[in-house]
């Protein structure tokens, strides 16, 4: 027994008719099914308002240790959105120095080279360092051995004259100076959630997709 596997003249009639449907559909329905997007360009020196996810110290951090951060605003060009809130950012530490106890201050160094939107697209973006210095150890380091000297001065002479204020102070001078080598350093750090901004330094381009209300 042969079977005809042919589709039947209902079948057929069907078919046609759900394409002329879809054909008669208006203009504007169509267009709706297929999103429109727009080529967004935001320039070099436009400035991004962000917020760390981690703390960055110079104390704890490495070169190219990854870091992250949220925009923390809508980045908008000719009034549409190019970039929205909550976007991630990422990147790394670029300069870490620990500074010392009696003069350098310390430094650390973070930049972005990533951009991931809310679909999971990332582009590659430019941006400048964001650096912070840790406070300058000079007075404070200063302070403490000036005043271990008085100190050891005054007990010198109590107990030893001239000679022993003499003796005193320079040993005074010297526990000073151990006590700051014993300290720690006064740390620069990027604290966590705290508003900071980023300039980029090359355009970024986005296509996003365009607005309905701008689609008319």
């Amino acid at each position: 027994m042969k079977l005809d596997a042919s589709p039947s003249d209902q079948e057929i009639s069907s078919a046609q008719t759900s394409e002329d449907a879809r054909n008669d559909e208006p203009a504007g329905v169509q267009e709706l099914e297929r999103p429109i997007f727009d080529e967004l360009t935001v320039p070099a020196e436009a400035v991004v308002g962000i917020r760390l996810d981690s703390p960055v110290s110079s104390e704890m951090a490495r070169v190219e240790d990854r870091v992250t951060a949220r925009v923390a605003r809508d980045v908008t060009v000719q009034g549409q959105t190019a970039v929205r809130a909550g976007s991630r950012l990422e990147g790394i530490v670029t300069l870490v120095e620990r500074g010392g106890k009696f003069r350098d201050r310390a430094r650390v160094g973070i930049r972005f080279n990533t951009l991931v939107l809310a679909d999971n697209t990332r582009l590659p973006i430019q941006t400048d360092v964001i650096m912070r210095m840790g406070d300058a150890p000079g007075n404070e380091a200063t302070a403490k051995v000036g005043g271990a000297a008085v100190i050891g001065t005054i007990l010198g002479s109590v107990f030893g004259g001239k000679k022993g204020a003499a003796i005193g102070s320079a040993a005074g001078a010297a526990g000073g100076a151990a006590a700051v080598a014993a300290g720690g350093r006064n740390a620069a750090v990027i604290p966590a959630d705290t508003a900071l901004t980023v300039r980029l330094t090359a355009p970024l381009t986005i296509d996003v997709p365009r607005e309905p209300a701008l689609s008319r």
